[in-house]
């Protein structure tokens, strides 16, 4: 159970268990390398080299070895971790440049090394051996890395697809669910209304708002978009009724300006987020606190800002395993528009999530 862990922990972003197979693919092939010499030398004929013999080992591949992986290293983590966002016809397109580079330098270094060392290199037309055989293996080694990576994107994509059938049957329950009989929550509503007093006006003017959300939900489970002014006017509902609980410790501030407000966006986009914002981020705070929500428009795109004031959070790679809201809207913006939520900190604290559509 502990293993588990260490093997996924990262090192300049490689799992701990990567590094260690990487590790063992080297000392494999180094070994049968140095075997293969071993039994065709001469020496093995009588007896004067062993396969255990350390100081052997170092002198005809041990360095070799070490070289190639301290060569190989920065360039996995260039294409595999910095580089991930690139297509795979761009990142293997590089190595015409990194696999004579590779070779070149690990050469000369073997050889400079070999030679203050007093070990052995190859000579004269022979050379070009040590050019043949590390561009092999250096085409060798980035093959299987790169059918590693694919076999990962793929698995991830799978659970991927996964998760989102399982939101989307959900969805559908969900959506049938609110559908049996609509009309019935409104009618309730309408009997609470009007069996309070005529001088709690405040109060029906709570249940209207109220009912009003839940029929912009009901709405929600049959179109696919609607007016940024309709999900505004639907967040500023939620807003102003979750201001009757928080009264003066809930700030809100929104900035969207007039000309983007009949562009459409999928429906119940903003308020799980909002949502988020004041359950986990404001409500354990006594002082309460900020949200802010700000929507620009870039380009052909639509950028998307809510930040509070509240606890934050620190471990934002699990966030999305603890909040529903966080989660089902991350899913939807990679179903919709290949795109997803972005968690930072605010300043001077709290949460930001970012995204655009």
């Amino acid at each position: 159970m502990e293993a588990q862990p260490f093997l996924k922990k990262r090192i300049l972003g490689i799992q701990s268990g990567e590094l260690i197979a990487f590790l063992g693919f080297y000392l494999f092939w180094a070994f049968a390398y140095h075997t293969a010499i071993t039994i065709n030398s001469r020496a093995w004929s009588k007896g004067e080299v062993s396969l255990l013999d350390f100081g052997e080992f170092m002198d005809t591949v041990g360095l070799d070895y070490i070289l190639k992986a301290l060569l190989t290293f920065p360039i996995w983590w260039l294409l595999i971790r910095r580089l991930k966002g690139w297509k795979n016809i761009k990142k293997i397109s590089l190595h015409f440049i990194f696999l004579p580079a590779f070779v070149l330098i690990w050469q000369q270094l073997y050889y400079w090394i070999s030679e203050i060392v007093g070990f052995g290199h190859l000579n004269g037309v022979a050379r070009v051996w040590d050019i043949y055989i590390p561009a092999l293996f250096y085409t060798l080694q980035f093959g299987i890395i790169h059918s590693y990576n694919y076999y990962l994107d793929n698995q991830r994509k799978i659970r991927l697809e996964g998760e989102l059938r399982t939101a989307a049957l959900k969805s559908e329950i969900s959506a049938l669910k609110a559908q049996l009989n609509p009309h019935f929550l409104y009618n309730i509503f309408n009997t609470i209304s009007a069996s309070v007093p005529a001088k709690n006006e405040r109060t029906r003017h709570l249940i209207a708002e109220l009912s009003d959300l839940f029929r912009y939900q009901l709405k929600a489970s049959q179109v696919e978009k609607v007016p940024l002014r309709e999900e505004l006017e639907f967040v500023n509902k939620y807003l102003a009724l979750e201001k009757e609980r928080f009264q003066e410790r809930l700030e809100i501030d929104i900035d969207v300006d007039d000309s983007i407000l009949n562009e459409l966006v999928p429906p119940m986009l903003l308020q799980p987020l909002v949502e988020n914002s004041v359950k986990h981020g404001l409500s354990s705070l006594i002082e309460g606190g900020k949200i802010s929500i700000s929507i620009q428009k870039k380009g052909d795109q639509l950028a998307f800002e809510i930040a509070d004031t509240g606890v934050g959070i620190k471990d934002k790679t699990n966030a999305f395993d603890k909040g529903i809201g966080l989660t089902n809207t991350r899913l939807r913006l990679e179903k919709m528009y290949k795109t997803t939520l972005q968690l930072s900190d605010n300043t001077p604290k709290g949460l930001k999530i970012n995204f655009a559509i």
